[in-house]
């Protein structure tokens, strides 16, 4: 009888942290429900770290190798890896997947090489420490797997920072990308050449797409490249299908000199259509995701619970 009230105890204390950890779960998915919603109908701020696609708000981990970036350039701090001190090496290892996506991701001038594979090594050696000492207060079993862990998500801590940002970044291009093409168009249609159009843009308008904008108009207009590829450069900097299909038509729209308003308004009509429908289908997989978590915390409570006082009465029979 003590077994099965025991049974029956564990198993409310189950169901319990598995209410609790389904409501938190829930919550989240409002908010992020919400948020999507403000950001289809833009009234999200734009200087806020946890507006949709901002590529200010970085995660803690990029951060901290921005800083040590910093650090390790006016040799404020040694690198832990040998191999570090020597940044012809680091980049040889890096290979073209991290520039690329240090590139999209907008940090590539903020977090060098070897400075990236110095951050991981440091993070994961950190994470190793915390969980092995947290492990000890147990057992050194529990020291040894808590040490596992820690240095396994010490050392992807950065990466998933990187493709974080290169994903709000491309967002923030898909939610601005039409309304700088509809006022570059209002432009053109005004008399205003294609320059002048696009620097209206970038000038005046406060989000980091338009800052990114304006730094692009400065590039060609101090002689530092050809508008052409100071254009080509812009869209390769974001992992963003649509703006490289835009700039593709606004450089053959220059170099052969037809009718650029007319291209604009219509690609900025699709840019629109595109966003919302993204957006749709993002709010709409919420629900799919939330089976996971709810299988995964409800289910086995249930089960103990309903099986559990079945299972030691036959137990006892034997």
């Amino acid at each position: 009888m003590n077994a099965v009230v025991a049974v029956i105890g564990v198993a409310g204390c189950c169901c319990a942290g598995a209410a609790a950890g389904l409501a938190a779960l829930a919550g989240q998915e409002r908010r992020k429900k919400h948020r999507l919603r403000e950001t289809a109908l833009g009234t999200l701020s734009d200087d806020g770290r946890m507006t949709a696609g901002s590529s200010e708000g970085r995660g803690w981990a990029l951060r901290y190798a921005e800083s040590l970036t910093r650090r390790l350039f006016t040799g404020a701090t040694q690198p832990l890896a040998p191999s570090v001190r020597n940044k012809r090496a680091g980049e040889t290892r890096a290979g073209a997947k991290y520039k690329q996506q240090a590139v999209a991701a907008g940090c590539a001038k903020d977090v060098t090489v070897s400075a990236y594979y110095e951050a991981r090594l440091r993070l994961a050696a950190i994470g190793a420490a915390a969980g092995a000492l947290f492990g000890m207060l147990f057992s050194a079993e529990m020291a040894v797997l808590l040490a596992v862990a820690g240095f396994a998500f010490g050392i992807t801590a950065l990466s998933r920072d990187v493709n974080a940002a290169r994903r709000n970044r491309a967002a923030g291009a898909e939610r601005h990308l039409s309304e700088m093409l509809e006022v570059v168009a209002l432009g053109l249609r005004s008399g205003l050449t294609f320059d002048r159009s696009f620097e209206l843009y970038g000038s005046h308008f406060d989000n980091e797409f338009a800052r990114e904008c304006a730094k692009t108009r400065r590039r060609w207009a101090l002689g530092l490249t050809t508008r052409e590829e100071a254009l080509r450069d812009f869209a390769a900097s974001y992992d963003c299908d649509e703006l490289g299909r835009v700039v593709d038509s606004i450089v053959r729209s220059l170099r052969f000199g037809s009718a650029l308003a007319g291209i604009l308004e219509e690609a900025a009509s699709q840019s629109r259509a595109t966003y919302r429908t993204n957006l749709e289908e993002r709010v709409a997989k919420a629900p799919v995701k939330m089976m996971l978590p709810t299988g995964a915390l409800i289910l086995p409570a249930m089960l103990l619970l309903v099986m559990g006082p079945i299972l030691l009465e036959l137990a006892g029979d034997f």
